[in-house]
This record gives structure tokens, sequence and C-alpha cells, in this order.
């Protein structure tokens, strides 16, 4: 396993000391600024509200995206199964047709 690195993020004008293995500290501040663009798009398009308003807004968006991604995937394997049994299906009925077991 590797070492843990800490690294300082910061959501919704806080600052979060956490620990990452370094492969995966890219991808975390690029998710850290992704969350952040967000909260900025839900601050122009709802004025007035508060901080932890718009975290939450942008967390709800991130987790939709996810689940639909996810869902897709499932939808996706559901299909590639479903045509390697139609493929089987066909080449049983060809060798049956040609007299092959």
């Amino acid at each position: 396993m590797e070492e843990l690195i800490p690294i300082t993020i910061n959501i919704g004008d806080r600052n979060y000391r956490i620990r990452v293995e370094p492969r995966n500290e890219e991808t975390v501040r690029k998710t850290v600024k992704f969350i952040h663009e967000k909260v900025q798009e839900f601050k122009g398009l709802y004025a007035g509200k508060d901080m932890q308003d718009y975290v939450a807004m942008a967390l709800i968006w991130f987790a939709t995206q996810n689940a639909q991604q996810v869902q897709g995937q499932l939808l996706s394997q559901e299909l590639i199964d479903g045509f390697e049994r139609l493929d089987q299906l066909i080449t049983k009925g060809l060798a049956a047709a040609e007299g092959r077991p």
C-alpha cells in the first residue's frame, strides 16, 4: 500500500486537510476543481442562497450524474450479454442447419 500524502482542498470556502494516495492526488484535485465550478455555477443561478446550499446543490448534481452513468454502464452490459446470447443461439442454429452437433 502506498504512503498517504496530505493535501489541502477547498470546497465551499472551507479548507479540508485530507490524505490521499499519491496516484490519486491529481484526480482528487480535478474533482475538487469541478465541484468548485459547479458551486460557482449554482451561485450565479440562485443568488442569495447560503454557501452550504450551493455545495448541497453541486453534490446532488454530481451524485445524479454518477448514478446515470452507472445505470448506463449496467444497461450497456445487459445489451452486451444479450448480444452474446443471441450470437450463441444463431451459431447453434446454423450448426444444426448444417448438420453439425
